[in-house]
């Protein structure tokens, strides 16, 4: 690993810090600052000719800012001439507009690709992509991770009486299946109908949970609307415990209201986003994925398996 660089910005330096301690190596010296009119000046201070770096940086809120200095950070790597560039992004913001569903809309998941890629960016690795055909939106290597070992580890030690993994809309029950083969659980699904972008109304549940203990799985939570009302479906339908297993923790706008009020009795989350405090939800329970993505990045460095990081 001497020839492996890891190099941060200010997105989430306490994964990144973590991601370093399970490597044995320092971050990277890199001075980040701002001119008074708020751009972005940064300047690596340490010789990194011939390395190969793993640049480290969600693009979770305040999503424009961390987005530009990724940018910035990554066209000032590129420039210092390193044998390879690799990105790791735990949290890949403006992956929801993923496809045209409508006219005139902007397909951003594409747009954040092309940015990464022109700036620099050799490789990238991520972690639960809101949609797996993200990976084909770049023409360079993508590792895709899965939080998904990390969570069920922790639910396993909870020792739920007749799990369920639930879906709470279509486009998760990949995800939920996979859960379930692991928790060794029953697989349910809620039919979500959207009102609007921010108003969720469940009207249909799919799959027996009476008597059985619920666990919602989904890729992000944003403002908690869509796992209150799966679970308020859940719990009409009898499940005795509803726990909601979450990777990315972004908890916008609403949440606090939606998730307080609704009958979830404990949320899991792992440390890809990063709060100065920690969010006012209920039972919240933080899981850290730094050995996981270090271990990507050694196995990457390394020329190693990583595919076996997904059984």
């Amino acid at each position: 690993m001497n020839n492996c660089v890891l190099v941060s910005g200010n997105a989430n330096l306490s994964l990144a810090k973590k991601i370093a301690d399970y490597l044995n190596k320092p971050l990277a010296t890199i001075n980040i600052s701002r001119f008074f009119d708020g751009e972005v000046s940064v300047q690596i201070e340490e010789n990194i000719r011939g390395k190969d770096i793993f640049f480290i940086q969600p693009t979770s809120p305040p999503v424009n800012e961390n987005l530009m200095e990724l940018l910035v950070i990554l066209d000032a790597i590129r420039r210092a001439s390193p044998k390879r560039l690799t990105v790791v992004i735990p949290y890949y913001g403006y992956a929801r507009q993923d496809r045209k569903d409508r006219p005139r809309v902007p397909i951003t998941a594409k747009l954040v690709a092309n940015l990464l890629v022109a700036a620099g960016a050799q490789r990238i690795l991520a972690m639960d992509l809101h949609a797996p055909q993200i990976q084909g939106f770049f023409d360079i290597p993508v590792d895709h991770l899965f939080a998904a070992p990390v969570l069920t580890n922790y639910l396993k030690q909870k020792k739920l009486n007749n799990p369920v993994v639930v879906s709470p809309d279509v486009g998760s029950v990949k995800t939920a299946r996979a859960f379930a083969k692991r928790l060794n659980a029953t697989l349910a699904i809620v039919d979500k109908r959207r009102d609007g972008p921010a108003s969720v109304e469940a009207v249909h549940l799919i799959g027996a949970v009476k008597g059985c203990d619920a666990v919602i799985v989904d890729d992000m939570i944003s403002t908690g609307g869509t796992l209150a009302e799966a679970a308020k479906a859940l719990k009409e339908h009898g499940a005795s415990l509803v726990i909601a297993a979450c990777t990315h923790g972004v908890f916008s706008g609403p949440s606090f209201d939606h998730l307080t009020q609704s009958q979830i009795s404990e949320i899991i989350v792992t440390d890809t986003v990063f709060h100065q405090s920690p969010p006012a939800v209920p039972s919240l329970t933080v899981l850290s994925v730094s050995e996981l993505l270090g271990e990507a990045i050694k196995r990457i460095h390394l020329e190693t398996s990583v595919s076996s990081l997904f059984l």
